[in-house]
């Protein structure tokens, strides 16, 4: 049994000592630079800056349609692509960015729209989907939406009384 395996283990490493000479020959310089080149290009990303990470309406009546812009700039070095913009609510509508990419130190922007509905402090978060390293990067928007004064109030259950016979 020992020179069974000694025997295998002879002819193991000699198989793996003849391909090393041959595994060298094959490695094409042309390709280890095209290699390094790709890998120092996929290390760069875009960066998304905003001028503003969130905004405040201030104090709203209730219905009230208000909206505001966020401004962005392409702070990295690559090319940035926005692939959506969504909110966390149908009250709250993202629009109007643009779907061309973005080069490095360029500047572009979206309007948010919310339509004033909630109660009390409010506060919606808006994501942005693009090729950053993140992938995705958030801004906010809050406002206070106070009752409407001018609103029909809802009427409250009357009190049944009961009727003598």
């Amino acid at each position: 049994m020992k020179k069974v395996v000694l025997a295998l283990s002879a002819m193991c490493l000699i198989a793996f000592t003849s391909c090393k000479e041959d595994a060298t020959k094959k490695i094409d310089e042309n390709n280890v630079t095209a290699a390094a080149e790709r890998d120092a290009q996929s290390s760069k990303y875009p960066v998304l800056t905003f001028d503003k990470s969130e905004h405040d309406f201030g104090e709203l009546i209730s219905g009230t349609n208000v909206e505001t812009v966020f401004n962005y700039t392409n702070t990295g070095d690559a090319p940035l692509v926005i692939t959506d913009i969504k909110s966390t609510c149908g009250c709250t509508v993202p629009r109007d960015w643009s779907k061309e990419p973005l080069a490095p130190g360029e500047s572009g922007s979206f309007t948010v729209k919310f339509n004033g509905k909630g109660t009390n402090k409010v506060s919606k978060a808006v994501t942005v989907t693009a090729n950053t390293e993140k992938g995705r990067e958030v801004v906010k928007i809050s406002a206070f939406v106070k009752p409407d004064p001018n609103a029909p109030t809802k009427a409250g259950s009357a009190a049944i009384t009961p009727v003598a016979k």
